[in-house]
């Protein structure tokens, strides 16, 4: 497949590369980048759909890219005074405070060290307020603060309900009042069935949590995802496309995706103390469950150890991947943001194609 698209003068290597990503990929993808407010790449190539061209258009499930566009509607409720980071969770919801929760803060929940990896309960995974009741009663696996693991999931229902509490809406309501609509940004947390969203599928032999080898570690792992990814059936439904998942059920195109990063970056959207408070080292080490170098913001993934924002690109890089391959940003020393998306789920331990991107983008930018 060769890319399709636009790109600025100076970029050209990254149409390359592309094109290359494009070779690699049995599906379609997409990869926008902004720097300083104008749009120097739009590139897409192959198939949203079998017969369906991929187009600057195309929407696609982000996965956990959601879990960036949550972390900026925390940082814009922060820059208000109406959520603070190292205030305590039992503060904007009292039932939390069960189970030895007293005194969690806002701040651990969002840099992934509170844990609750995965809810006890036997509720359905797409309802919200059925989770967080469950979190709210349920004692975390170790004392909050003093381990990380990525919250794949649980991630989404305690941040929905401290949404909920200080504002009272609905975090897709929000999306949308707060930045779909205002800048024009074409992404949602609950999705109707008449919006057409690219087909998900796995590539053969995709799994997750590639750096784990523990056996019973991986049973964990394997309820904290509740089989969302081991199925297209469940992740190509309209019922997930249309739940308000703030952990990974946000549906939008590459584009809006870094013009989000774009405006976080001109402080469009929030103060530069509040994106510069939301972006420093909140949380960092191995997973304690999966064994995956990582290091956290306030709800952003932050540069790391295995390069995931690129290698040494900007060490103050920040934003979110997703399942599968997808990979939003920005790299604020150089003023440039990027997404990549794609609708076929590679393994991270066998997936080059956003490195491949990043790299050609560093060289250019």
């Amino acid at each position: 497949m060769t890319g399709h698209g636009e790109v600025r003068p100076g970029f050209e290597a990254v149409r390359e590369a592309f094109d290359e990503v494009a070779a690699a990929t049995s599906g379609g993808v997409a990869f926008s980048v902004f720097r300083r407010g104008r749009l120097v790449v739009e590139l897409c190539a192959g198939s949203a759909a079998p017969g369906v061209p991929w187009t600057r258009d195309t929407h696609v499930v982000l996965f956990s890219g959601t879990k960036g566009i949550v972390a900026t509607l925390v940082a814009m409720l922060t820059a208000r005074g109406q959520l603070g980071p190292s205030e305590r969770v039992a503060r904007y919801w009292p039932e939390f405070a069960a189970a030895g929760k007293a005194d969690v803060a806002v701040s651990q929940v969002l840099a992934h060290t509170v844990g609750l990896p995965y809810v006890d309960a036997d509720v359905p995974m797409t309802d919200n307020a059925a989770n967080a009741a469950a979190l709210a009663e349920q004692s975390p696996l170790w004392t909050p603060g003093t381990r990380v693991a990525y919250h794949a999931l649980t991630y989404g229902y305690l941040a929905t309900e401290l949404i909920r509490r200080v504002t009272g809406q609905r975090v897709g309501e929000l999306l949308h009042e707060l930045l779909a609509a205002p800048h024009g940004l074409d992404l949602r947390l609950g999705t109707p069935p008449a919006v057409p969203v690219a087909t998900l599928r796995r590539a053969p032999g995709y799994r997750i949590s590639t750096f784990l080898q523990d056996e019973e570690r991986r049973r964990v792992v394997e309820r904290m995802y509740r089989g969302l990814l081991d199925s297209t059936d469940t992740m190509n439904s309209p019922g997930y496309r249309g739940a308000e998942l703030a952990a990974g059920s946000g549906v939008g195109t590459a584009t809006s995706m870094a013009r989000l990063y774009d405006l976080l970056l001109a402080g469009s959207l929030v103060p530069s103390a509040v994106l510069t408070q939301a972006t420093r080292t909140w949380s960092e080490g191995v997973d304690a469950i999966s064994d995956r170098p990582l290091r956290f913001g306030l709800g952003f993934e932050l540069a790391d150890p295995i390069g995931t924002y690129g290698a040494d690109a900007d060490p103050g890089a920040f934003g979110h991947s997703g399942a599968g391959g997808g990979r939003h940003g920005a790299w604020p020393n150089r003023g440039v943001s990027f997404s990549f998306t794609t609708n076929e789920l590679q393994a991270e331990d066998v997936d080059t194609r956003a490195a491949t991107l990043l790299a050609a983008l560093h060289r250019a930018a």
